[in-house]
């Protein structure tokens, strides 16, 4: 398995694509003043030696060498031990709406965001348990399968967005009959199927997707949320959807729904509002779960590969210091006295 040890240092390739707009700003403008002195074959031959694309290539080196330079400093690391432990602990799929009403903000930052930090915090909650994440709206997909590996839950919990998504709709049944097919085939293990949804546009069959959970030994938790008033929902330029006859769309919470659902699967409902009453809930709840053994993975020792880097870096380096910044003109004139 391959790791970084400091990942926060890859931060800083962020720093190379403002250097390549940069270089390409700075050529643009020396091509300009080079136009303003006069004809362009004119200028070439008052500078026999110069090579725009020795210097060019330099660049590109250097881009690639600092690349790997910030590599470095994150410390690869390579798995080099694999054992397998067993855990006690439980299995929770999440089932995340992701479609437009998210967006609502009558639970601030707004209800996608909101559902997200709830997530990371139970994911941070979590010791020996497994976790995995659907996504769904009109349609659904699995984002993460079932894992022991709470940095990847996160870092995938990042980048959801109703962007993802084009179908729009709440198909809670999909999700729920996804979430069952997602679990290991292990026994003796509690199962939670957790979904996170204000039910705006709800498609149908929720019920007997919750009841054929339950019967195959998982239960479905429902998080609510909204608010049952209702709410705008912002388009992203400063206003907010408005349907096809110019009126604002108000999206509420269908908390009656939820209710339905989470009783036909056997589970709760909690209502997520801007206090952190939610997550304590839930964290209650999941702690009733049957805890079983859960066969786990482990790399239990690494080791360090960034001196392959550093040959690589070291062999750039003499590359680009062996390219000159301007032609060779030896060169040049022994070609041209053999053609002569």
């Amino acid at each position: 398995m391959f790791r970084f040890e400091d990942p926060i240092y890859l931060w800083l390739l962020a720093l190379l694509p403002v250097l390549v707009l940069l270089r390409l700003l700075v050529n643009h403008r020396q091509h300009k003043r080079l136009r303003s002195f006069g004809d362009k074959d004119l200028l070439r031959s008052l500078m026999p030696g110069y090579s725009r694309w020795h210097l060019e290539i330099k660049f590109w080196l250097m881009l690639l060498i600092l690349a790997l330079l910030i590599v470095m400093l994150a410390r690869p690391q390579m798995g080099t031990k694999i054992s397998r432990e067993k855990r006690s602990g439980i299995e929770t799929i999440i089932a995340l709406d992701i479609s437009n009403s998210m967006k609502s903000e009558d639970v601030a930052p707004s209800r996608l965001m909101k559902s997200k930090m709830l997530v990371e915090n139970m994911v941070d909650n979590f010791t020996n348990d497994k976790v995995g994440l659907i996504v769904f709206a009109g349609d659904a997909f699995v984002q993460l399968p079932i894992t022991s590996d709470y940095v990847s839950a996160k870092m995938f919990l990042g980048g959801i967005e109703p962007s993802l998504i084009s179908s729009q709709g709440t198909d809670i049944a999909l999700a729920i009959n996804m979430a069952v097919e997602s679990f290991t085939k292990q026994d003796k293990i509690g199962r939670a199927i957790i979904v996170i949804t204000d039910g705006e546009d709800h498609e149908g069959g929720a019920i007997e997707a919750a009841e054929n959970a339950l019967d195959k030994g998982m239960r479905v938790y429902v998080l609510g949320v909204g608010s049952t008033k209702g709410s705008p929902i912002p388009d992203d330029n400063g206003g907010y959807m408005k349907d096809n006859t110019g009126e604002v769309v108000m999206t509420s919470l269908n908390e009656q729904m939820c209710k339905d659902i989470a009783r036909a699967g056997g589970g709760a409902y909690i209502h997520v509002d801007n206090t952190n009453i939610a997550q304590e809930q839930l964290d209650k709840e999941l702690a009733k779960l049957q805890k079983g053994d859960l066969a786990t993975v482990v790399y239990s020792e690494y080791d360090e590969q960034f001196q392959a880097f550093g040959i690589i870096i070291v062999l750039l380096l003499v590359i680009e210091i062996a390219i000159s910044e301007s032609k060779n003109l030896v060169f040049k004139n022994l070609k041209l006295f053999k053609q002569k």
